[in-house]
C-alpha cells in the first residue's frame, strides 16, 4: 500500500522518468515499467497513481507546460519595456531547463501525439496561445495589431522549428545562438516595419 502523504512525490518522480525515459529513447515508446523503474518505484505503484501509460504522459505534458508558464511569467514580471519583454519569451523558450534534451525529446515526441491524441492537442493549442499571447502583448505596443500578430507567428514558427533542429540532433545551434536567430528575426522585423512606416 503506499504511504500516506508520498503521492504528490512520486508522482514527480514518475513525470521526470517519464522526461528522461523519453529523452534516452527519443520517443514516446517506452514502457510503464522502464518509466517506473527510472522512478525508482514499482510498475504496479505507477499504475496506481496514474492509471496507466497514456495518463501519465499527459501529466508529464501538462508538467511541461506549467513549468514553462512559470518560468515566462517570473521573468514577465521583471521586464518593464515592450521589447524586454520580447526577449524574455525568447530566452525563456531556451532557458537550460527548456532546452535540455530529455525535454526536447518530449516535446516533439508530444508534438508527434498530438496528430492522434485529442488531449495532446488540447495541450498543445494552450501552449500556443500561450506563447502567442506572450508575444503579441509587448509587440501590439510597437507595431499595429495586424503586424505585431504576424511578427508573433514568425517568431513562435522560429521557436518551435529550432526545437525540432534541436529534437533531430542535426547540429542545430546551441541555447544561446539559437536565442541570437530569434532575436534578430524580431529586429529584423521591427526595423522593417519601421521604414515602412517612415
Amino acid at each position: 500500500m503506499p504511504k500516506l502523504g508520498m503521492e504528490p512525490v512520486r508522482r514527480r518522480a514518475l513525470i521526470e522518468a517519464a522526461i528522461e525515459t523519453i529523452g534516452a529513447q527519443g520517443s514516446l515508446d517506452v514502457t510503464m515499467g522502464r518509466i517506473a523503474e527510472a522512478a525508482g518505484v514499482s510498475p504496479a505503484l505507477a499504475h496506481h497513481y496514474f492509471g496507466g501509460k497514456d495518463r501519465l504522459l499527459i501529466a508529464t505534458m501538462r508538467h511541461l507546460l506549467s513549468e514553462f508558464g512559470r518560468l515566462v511569467a517570473a521573468e514577465l514580471r521583471r521586464q518593464e519595456t515592450p521589447r524586454a519583454r520580447i526577449s524574455a519569451v525568447v530566452a525563456k523558450s531556451f532557458a537550460p531547463e527548456q532546452f535540455a534534451p530529455g525535454n526536447v525529446a518530449a516535446w516533439l515526441a508530444f508534438y508527434v501525439r498530438a496528430q492522434s491524441d485529442p488531449e495532446a492537442q488540447r495541450l498543445l493549442r494552450v501552449y500556443k496561445r500561450r506563447v502567442h499571447s506572450n508575444l503579441v502583448e509587448p509587440l501590439a505596443r510597437l507595431a499595429p495589431r495586424a503586424d505585431a500578430e504576424r511578427i508573433a507567428d514568425g517568431t513562435a514558427a522560429m521557436i518551435d522549428g529550432l526545437y525540432i533542429r534541436r529534437a533531430l540532433r542535426d547540429g542545430g545551434p546551441d541555447a544561446e545562438a539559437t536565442v541570437r536567430l530569434v532575436e534578430r528575426h524580431v529586429d529584423d522585423a521591427l526595423a522593417a516595419l519601421a521604414r515602412r512606416e517612415g
